[in-house]
């Protein structure tokens, strides 16, 4: 799908400075335990399927259509795991700060496959085989996949740094 019209219009305003976006990624296995990995076309590197939250949508929505846009699978939010803001510049020079809601999600169905032009391509890979992520896609993977009951989140005072994670 791409840059949704509202960033586009803003964009006109603010040209590459910072904007303040809502988004959301989805942690998925298969049956085998491997993890649904896409292959961003916007920077070449390996990532959780995650987007916009669009006006008016609430984020468990948000994440069943980004999956299926980007992946052409069906899920289920099945937990909000983690809760963190999160710098990310992009290669125009855009410059957006995320607050980002990780979901674990069950696999419903579907044949992962690239679906849109914002992967170059989708994968499952074993959980100890992952490709070079960066440390945002790490930590919603981690307390996705971990056993706690609450949903993970940066304690107050607590920032976040773009090569390390939280500090």
């Amino acid at each position: 799908m791409g840059v949704p019209d509202y960033i586009l219009r803003m964009r006109k305003h603010v040209g590459h400075d910072l904007l303040w976006l809502p988004s959301v990624s989805a942690v998925v296995r298969n049956d085998a335990g491997e993890l649904l990995l896409g292959k961003r076309s916007d920077d070449g590197r390996w990532s959780v399927v995650s987007g916009f939250v669009e006006p008016g949508e609430q984020p468990a929505t948000a994440v069943v259509r980004e999956v299926w846009e980007e992946t052409g699978l069906d899920v289920e939010p099945i937990r909000l795991a983690s809760v963190v803001s999160h710098p990310h510049s992009y290669p125009n020079g855009d410059r957006c700060e995320y607050l980002n809601l990780g979901f674990h999600c069950r696999l419903l169905g579907g044949t992962a496959r690239v679906n849109d032009d914002e992967s170059e391509a989708v994968e499952w890979f074993p959980p100890d085989r992952l490709p070079d992520l960066d440390t945002h896609a790490r930590l919603v993977i981690a307390h996705a996949l971990d056993d706690a009951e609450g949903t993970w989140y940066l304690p107050a005072g607590a920032v976040w740094d773009d090569t390390t994670g939280p500090r």
